[in-house]
């Protein structure tokens, strides 16, 4: 079984807090990445539905150091590995051991660039919590209760596919996932490109966007 060593405590009750809001808007799978003292943990925001599908793929990011060597990329349900976390909590540990893999998540055959990242410039947290807000409100005004998920998925591609007000060619369902996932605070949003993705990165993580056949610098 692979197993990962956390510095501290902290950094435990952080990897829960993250985990734990990435259930509450995806829950199913994430994927972890250990390697050269790093573990990069991935979650789905939106991803497309099928081939078919032309909205972006958004995903979130967080690294945490390690303090012994480990190796592995794996694909675990998000449950599962709270619970391992709770459990190591409550025993005052800091090694952690993943729960068995999953192979029915297709976003995680999507692998963002490690490196070639390009700084595009930053926008301001408050204008990405913003489109944020304006998203959330507009999806709960347009889906009343009881209609098929079709629909849903239809207004749900509709408002977060359309851009952040001053970032004209990044989706909104971006700024959903930095402010759902707690990674907006007082510091600027930086943007980043790196051949089809981009990138959102503040001091609490990182938002990860794949669109077909875009370019900022275009």
């Amino acid at each position: 079984m692979s197993t990962f060593t956390l510095a501290d405590a902290p950094s435990l009750d952080d990897l829960q807090v993250y985990l734990s809001r990435a259930a509450r808007v995806e829950e199913g799978s994430v994927r972890l990445i250990a390697g050269s003292g790093v573990l990069a943990v991935y979650c789905s925001v939106f991803a497309p539905a099928g081939l078919l599908d032309e909205s972006a793929t958004v995903l979130g990011l967080r690294t945490l150091a390690l303090t012994e060597a480990a190796n592995f990329d794996a694909v675990v349900p998000v449950r599962s590995l709270l619970q391992r976390l709770e459990r190591a909590q409550a025993e005052g540990a800091t090694k952690v051991g993943l729960p068995m893999e999953v192979n029915t998540a297709t976003w995680a055959a999507i692998s963002p660039p490690r490196g070639g990242w390009q700084q595009l410039g930053e926008i301001p947290a408050a204008a990405v919590e913003q489109s944020a807000r304006d998203g959330i409100r507009d999806v709960a005004a347009a889906v009343p209760d009881g209609v098929g998920e079709q629909i849903v998925r239809r207004v749900r591609g509709e408002v977060w596919g359309r851009p952040i007000p001053g970032a004209e060619h990044i989706p909104s369902g971006a700024a959903f996932a930095a402010f759902a996932l707690g990674f907006l605070g007082d510091d600027a949003v930086r943007l980043y490109e790196s051949g089809p993705w981009t990138r959102l990165s503040t001091l609490r993580g990182h938002v990860l966007v794949k669109r077909r056949a875009w370019n900022l610098l275009r």
